[in-house]
């Protein structure tokens, strides 16, 4: 769909995690509703229920009960279940898994209808929710599922850079049986049409970590940068693009080359996460490239020590909200400029 102000899909994620006071917190925002139109996917009663223990009689809400009746002017919630929620606020209950699934659900349902621009996701536990959904094993891979996704990449994205995934969720133990040339080859083609159609980079300058320590040290440390990493590289650079590597990490990291870069593709899960939410984790957003449709989400997991405390920091679930909204209009420019060519060509 397309309008002046993205309609953004929120799913209300786990009930007893921080994922309902950084929403509330956030869209108590006057900026958010300035540039986009949301649309909470949960429970009014559980937003109440927050509402009144953190006493914010202040933060208002329209309840509808479907997408297509929002408000653009406000805080719109749909009703996923009908039933009250036992929250258990800071716990780990089957509850949370349920209801947290049940709102994504029918976010998805609503995106792939056509009524939401982009979803942002508050987190969940993923533990929980394999319970409702056998085999999830995160927002991403299902969500890539959901809408047919074959080059998807784990991307995420703050003020200081943006690291991209080879493996995302998947054990350290099998990252090296994993990592093959067509794998890389994919990842690097995701990263490189993301920062073109969802950033507006002309020409993005792409860096590669090596998997081993020192980048395998010319096979002394690990043979992967010889026999995958390199080839693929080099591949690149035959088709004239600007992918560089591969890099020891942790020169890469402590020497600042990062700034050199757009984007970072790290191999495996902490390789990436571990500088990213070092150097970005207050700014940071999980960003799902390759969706047909944009989403995002915070940076940060359901941190059930801290619930209801109201000292969560809604920093990266505003920014989520934000560049959701900002990837959605650069899209919908990007899409308008190759339409235009296309026509200019045929003339």
């Amino acid at each position: 769909m397309s309008q002046a102000k993205p309609v953004i899909g929120i799913s209300l994620g786990d009930i007893n995690g921080i994922g309902p006071e950084v929403i509330i917190k956030t869209l108590s925002d006057q900026r958010i509703l300035n540039k986009v139109t949301p649309i909470v996917y949960g429970s009014t009663k559980a937003l109440s229920y927050y509402r009144k223990m953190f006493d914010l009689e202040d933060f208002n809400y329209h309840q509808i009960k479907e997408a297509a009746d929002h408000n653009a002017k406000k805080v719109n919630v749909i009703n996923c279940w009908d039933e009250v929620a036992n929250i258990t606020v800071g716990q780990e209950t089957e509850e949370g898994g349920k209801y947290a699934f049940i709102a994504l659900e029918k976010m998805v349902e609503d995106a792939k209808n056509g009524f939401l621009d982009a979803m942002v996701t508050a987190p969940l536990n993923k533990n929980l929710v394999q319970a409702h959904c056998e085999g999830f094993i995160g927002h991403t891979e299902y969500l890539a599922e959901q809408f047919e996704a074959k080059n998807h990449l784990m991307f995420m994205c703050g003020e200081n850079m943006r690291m991209g995934l080879v493996t995302a969720h998947v054990p350290l133990a099998e990252v090296s049986a994993t990592l093959t040339r067509d794998l890389l080859t994919s990842k690097i083609e995701s990263i490189e049409k993301s920062l073109k159609q969802d950033f507006a980079i002309t020409k993005p300058k792409i860096a590669i970590l090596g998997l081993n320590p020192h980048a395998g040290e010319s096979g002394i440390l690990g043979d992967e940068e010889i026999n995958i990493i390199n080839p693929v590289i080099q591949e690149m650079l035959n088709k004239r693009k600007i992918v560089m590597g591969p890099y020891a990490s942790d020169g890469f990291f402590g020497g600042g080359e990062y700034r050199k870069f757009d984007a970072i593709l790290a191999m495996y899960h902490d390789q990436g996460l571990i500088p990213f939410k070092t150097i970005d984790f207050e700014t940071g957003v999980n960003f799902t490239a390759g969706l047909s449709i944009v989403r995002t989400s915070p940076d940060h997991g359901t941190a059930y020590n801290i619930a209801g405390k109201y000292i969560a920091d809604e920093s990266s679930m505003r920014n989520a909200i934000f560049l959701a909204a900002d990837i959605t209009i650069t899209r919908s420019e990007q899409a308008k400029l190759e339409m235009n060519s296309l026509k200019n060509s045929k003339k």
